[in-house]
């Protein structure tokens, strides 16, 4: 259960809705939860651009209690820029496809409401990851990721990097790029590449090369408080957090990555075991199991 303040400054309970911007199904939902919401007692903030009649434009303040995320999980990526450094919860509601993050099936906005009034949902705080890079030795960038960071190619050749883990060296490769994932993205782009699933309570970090030209390119599982330096060989690489927030890269730049001391909430008010989100998603034949 989250334990996040409950009212605004004026005592009023308020929710934030973080809208998918292109669909409708998306906007006419959050039409409907913003009246439900009303009717219990709660108002509503969002980042929908242009607003949502019944509510009000989220500004820079965290006045709200909960961040309702009506899309899928590319938009709770979204959410987790407004609610970074808080302890305010991300509730996602699926929309689209099933995904890791949201609900498995979209409750109907009264009993949404009904939920979120009633603090009837729980979860877990999940781990993020933070880089610095050095130029010279001077910082010139520095970000966060709550799924991960790419460290990729800018251009049609392969990139050079050179990996260390706990001030050891490792390996230097050959390749498109290197990921680095929390337990949370694990089941995103590294995933995608090849790399293991972790669940969401699993302390640890997955580094995983992509396309290396080397005897050794495996996926690695590593402790959440190692830490990991790479240094980029190749005439300029990319460095990605989320998919979102990116760096431009160049000989002889360093990036330190490593565990953030801050989390993000993710929460469910349905079934939030992992395992059942791995059957939905990826439809795995479990007809005929015995269990209760």
């Amino acid at each position: 259960m989250s334990n996040s303040s409950a009212s605004t400054s004026l005592g009023v309970r308020t929710a934030l809705l973080v809208v998918h911007p292109t669909r409708p199904e998306a906007l006419a939902f959050a039409g409907e939860l913003i009246a439900e919401l009303n009717a219990v007692g709660i108002s509503s903030l969002t980042n929908y651009p242009g607003g949502i009649p019944g509510s009000e434009r989220v500004r820079d303040s965290k006045a709200f209690e909960i961040a309702i995320v009506l899309g899928g999980d590319g938009t709770i990526l979204r959410a987790a820029e407004l609610v970074r450094g808080t302890e305010i919860p991300i509730l996602g509601i699926n929309l689209g496809n099933v995904g890791f993050l949201a609900e498995i099936e979209r409750p109907s906005a009264k009993q949404l409401a009904s939920d979120v009034f009633a603090k009837n949902y729980r979860g877990e705080a999940r781990l993020i990851l933070e880089y610095e890079v050095l130029r010279n030795g001077v910082e010139i960038a520095q970000g966060w990721a709550l799924n991960e960071f790419a460290i990729e190619r800018s251009h049609a050749q392969m990139v050079e990097l050179f990996l260390q883990i706990d001030d050891r060296p490792l390996s230097r490769w050959g390749c498109d790029g290197v990921i680095c994932a929390t337990p949370t993205g694990s089941t995103a782009y590294a995933f995608s590449a090849g790399g293991p699933v972790l669940w969401p309570a699993v302390e640890a970090i997955v580094v995983l090369p992509l396309a290396a030209h080397a005897l050794f390119s495996r996926p690695m599982v590593i402790a959440p408080d190692s830490a990991i330096v790479i240094d980029i060989e190749s005439r300029e690489a990319l460095i990605s957090a989320d998919g979102m927030r990116k760096t431009n890269l160049l000989a002889g730049d360093r990036i330190n990555i490593h565990r953030a001391t801050q989390k993000i909430e993710i929460v469910h008010v349905e079934s939030a075991v992992f395992t059942d989100r791995l059957v939905a998603k990826f439809k795995l034949p479990v007809e005929g199991w015995r269990g209760e």
